[in-house]
């Protein structure tokens, strides 16, 4: 019967998390789970044997490989296998560096188990399982006009500052300090020739610029 089942691979460092996942994969009908490994470096070396059609990526792992580095090797070696990214991470430089390495979804570790279920299903039959806001940040992406004076980051911090996000929440959902979340704004303000977020914010929505 497992023959006929899909071959999961897990690449998750933390072992609960690592553990629930085979609990729920293995809990579908369609899916096997056929390993688990807190390394990348660990899952390449036993690609061969582990065979695997999907792989469940984390972006943060231990050793010299994160799993955006991983997908794209595990692509080279392993071109048959898709990769759907699992993470904590919901920026969008870090969602198009996934992309780009060959990865074919992207979920965050909020997603529940029938959302992890319905993600490989969707992979398994040619589609790109994202999360919702994922998806909408992809989609946002296409929408803001080419010709915009900022870089893809300012947009970003644009994009938050109109949420009504403070340095602090924009500092730790980018992951950088607070130094360089204001640093951004400042260059944001001189590029939009701005002096308050409400200005810059007025100027971003009539100039399609978020």
């Amino acid at each position: 019967m497992n023959e006929e089942k899909k071959r999961v691979l897990i690449v998750e460092d933390d072992k609960e998390i690592r553990n629930s996942f085979v609990v729920i994969v293995n809990s579908s009908s369609q899916f096997t789970v056929v390993n688990g490994y807190g390394s990348c470096e660990e899952a390449i070396k036993h690609l061969h044997t582990d065979k695997p059609d999907i792989v469940l990526m984390d972006i943060e792992l231990p050793g010299g490989m994160n799993g955006i580095k991983g997908a794209k090797v595990i692509k080279d070696k392993w071109p048959s296998a898709d990769i759907i990214m699992v993470t904590v991470y919901e920026d969008s430089d870090m969602v198009f560096e996934a992309l780009k390495s060959g990865a074919s979804g992207y979920i965050t570790k909020s997603a529940n188990y029938r959302e992890l279920l319905i993600a490989l299903e969707e992979i398994s039959k040619g589609g790109a399982p994202m999360s919702s806001k994922i998806a909408r940040m992809v989609i946002d992406n296409f929408h803001v006009n080419p010709n915009s004076p900022l870089t893809k980051r300012e947009t970003e911090i644009l994009q938050l500052i109109s949420e009504g996000k403070t340095y602090t929440q924009i500092s730790e959902q980018l992951f950088i300090s607070k130094e360089t979340s204001k640093t951004h704004i400042k260059n944001i303000y001189a590029k939009l020739q701005v002096n308050c977020k409400s200005e810059a914010i007025a100027k971003a929505n009539s100039e399609k610029l978020i």
